[in-house]
């Protein structure tokens, strides 16, 4: 639909949001207008409950229910804002409650255990940029080799939304990429590849965010843990938090807008100082 076009564009362009979240909206928009079957403009508010009603019959999950809900009100909003309805059938609708989890995380050892292997010098650059900057995925892969700066000890991504961040490298970090470097520059010669991009896997094409879960998928066997590479972002996050870091300091580093995202790490280090606690105190 035209319509849906011209706001996934305004997401784009004037809001910045990246590719997989407009991806998003659009499944959620399309999921939308493919139960209502009806003029667009014409929506209810009563409509909407019945969808809504229909995603909890059919066992979405509240945090699924709650981005659809969000994806329509931006959606709406966005109409009445440019004249294409008069009234948001979704200004008074109420987000249902989500259950708070604690993120899963690892321990120290099931660091070490991972980072002690016999690593190829791609995979360590991989391990060492996640769990040591705490890099989202998509940043890993989209990061570029000028965007890290080995002299100064800093790397700049892009985040959520377009967000530039500056993060500081450790020493394991800035090794692990001068010893990837010369294997990358065999793989663009080899393959004859075009491309800024840091990250080349050995098969001669730019890593992409699968290849990143596949490897990370394979180490969680390792520490009998399924992890992700959200797992390494949240444990470098709360190993911060647990050795004394500022909470605002971490919020820079994950390029958090709001605060009270971080505070979620100080929960989970509290949670686990009670395990330790009462571990050795039974």
């Amino acid at each position: 639909m035209q319509i849906i076009s011209e706001y996934l564009e305004y997401l784009e362009i004037e809001k910045g949001l990246s590719k997989n979240t407009i991806e998003a909206y659009r499944n959620d928009l399309s999921d939308f207008i493919g139960y209502l079957n009806t003029d667009l403009s014409l929506t209810t508010r009563s409509q909407i409950n019945l969808y809504i009603r229909k995603l909890h019959e059919e066992n979405y999950s509240p945090t699924s229910i709650m981005r659809k809900i969000a994806s329509l009100r931006g959606f709406f909003k966005w109409q009445c804002l440019n004249g294409y309805i008069s009234n948001d059938p979704t200004l008074t609708l109420e987000q249902p409650k989500v259950p708070k989890k604690l993120p899963k995380v690892m321990t120290v050892s099931e660091i070490e255990t991972i980072l002690n292997q016999d690593l190829s010098k791609t995979n360590r650059v991989i391990l060492e940029l996640l769990y040591g900057c705490g890099l989202r995925v998509s940043e890993l892969v989209n990061l570029k080799v000028n965007d890290c700066d080995l002299g100064a000890k800093y790397l700049q991504c892009y985040g959520k939304g377009s967000k530039e961040r500056i993060v500081p490298m450790g020493s394991k970090a800035i090794k692990s990429i001068k010893n990837y470097l010369p294997v990358r520059e065999y793989l663009i010669q080899k393959f004859k590849l075009d491309t800024k991009k840091l990250l080349i896997h050995d098969h001669g094409r730019e890593m992409t965010r699968q290849d990143v879960y596949n490897f990370i998928h394979e180490q969680g066997k390792k520490i009998h843990k399924a992890i992700s590479p959200h797992t390494l972002r949240h444990t470098f996050a709360t190993h911060l938090i647990e050795n004394g870091a500022d909470l605002r300091v971490v919020q820079e580093l994950l390029g958090h807008s709001n605060v009270s995202t971080t505070q979620l790490y100080t929960h989970i280090s509290k949670k686990r100082l009670k395990e330790v606690y009462f571990s050795i105190n039974k």
